[in-house]
């Protein structure tokens, strides 16, 4: 059995939670011994599909002559769509007319969690759907002296010097806003985001925000490789208060790191983390202040152990094994 794995755009998507689920494919596939193309022009027996662009439809349409099955994965949503760049919310229905029709066009679909496929299933979509996992590589988030080093080095942060980070692009949904007016109350700490978006794309009211952020908060981009993941590991908190997501495969990065977890109580994590067992959940700007006082000063208790349980469960490999037994299956119902 040979798979393609299909990702319209690689190098645009590359800094996005897509080209992270780009390759946590490649390794759950490599790791159950499966063998995969990222090139269309290949021959493969079955098509899974990751984006909605309008080469994505072509290839669907190219599976559907060879009478190949398709898979699609459906990390997108109406509802992550919004809040995002400019005139997101404008183009929304558009996108989701795309997506009902892009969807609906495969043999099964799959999406990350019991969220977002209970969305799905809510816009009418007459196909199976199931939930699997982004999953994640806990193999880079190894306790590491050197990756922490090479982050507080490159950040020149002080031996006693507490610092909250987040990761995401500049979208509004990703509650950056939230995360500089949380550092505004909170002068004494350091706040860095990771991330990066074309600032052609950028809502002007991020733009601003950034601009006028206080002096607590640093913007240094995209970074990846050992100073971000010297993040994970090396940082004091991970704060993480998106607004909508279809599964947060930071948050399975920072659970797999063992880091403390702050996001906001959205519905994407009901069922799979609980505020005080695997992390803490907040709703405003004054609870995450609080929190956030609180997790630091140690008044709350840990939850990374429990919260590394969960990234243990959400592995590659793991994964991989749940893609297979459904690729067996299409294949094996594929008319």
């Amino acid at each position: 059995m040979k798979v393609l794995l299909y990702f319209e755009a690689q190098k645009q998507i590359a800094q996005s939670g897509i080209g992270r689920a780009m390759k946590h494919q490649i390794n759950a596939l490599v790791s159950n011994g499966i063998q995969y193309t990222l090139n269309p022009k290949d021959d493969f027996d079955i098509l899974h599909i990751n984006t909605v662009g309008f080469k994505s439809e072509k290839i669907i349409k190219k599976a559907r002559k060879k009478n190949v099955p398709v898979i699609y994965h459906a990390h997108s949503t109406e509802e992550d769509f919004k809040n995002s760049f400019i005139f997101s919310n404008a183009f929304a229905p558009l996108f989701k007319r795309r997506i009902i029709k892009l969807y609906s066009s495969a043999d099964l679909i799959i999406t990350p969690t019991e969220y977002s496929k209970k969305l799905i299933e809510n816009y009418g979509i007459k196909k199976e759907i199931i939930n699997i996992s982004n999953g994640i590589d806990l193999g880079r988030f190894k306790p590491s002296k050197t990756k922490v080093e090479k982050f507080r080095n490159f950040f020149n942060i002080k031996e006693n010097e507490k610092v909250i980070f987040g990761v995401g692009l500049y979208f509004e949904r990703k509650g950056i806003l939230d995360f500089i007016s949380v550092a505004q109350k909170n002068p004494d700490l350091k706040f860095i985001w990771f991330g990066h978006t074309n600032k052609l794309l950028v809502q002007s009211k991020i733009k601003k925000a950034i601009k006028n952020a206080p002096e607590n908060v640093i913007f240094p981009g995209y970074i990846k490789g050992d100073i971000i993941e010297g993040a994970f590991l090396g940082a004091d908190l991970f704060f993480f208060p998106s607004n909508e997501e279809t599964e947060g495969i930071v948050v399975l990065e920072a659970l797999a790191a063992k880091q403390k977890v702050l996001i906001r109580d959205i519905g994407v994590y009901d069922g799979w983390l609980t505020s005080g067992l695997n992390c803490y959940k907040g709703s405003n700007v004054d609870e995450f202040s609080e929190l956030i006082t609180d997790i630091l000063s140690g008044n709350k208790k840990s939850t990374q152990d429990e919260g590394y349980e969960v990234a243990k469960n959400l592995t590659v490999d793991k994964v991989g094994k749940k893609l297979v037994e459904n690729y067996i299956r299409i294949i094996d119902t594929h008319e």
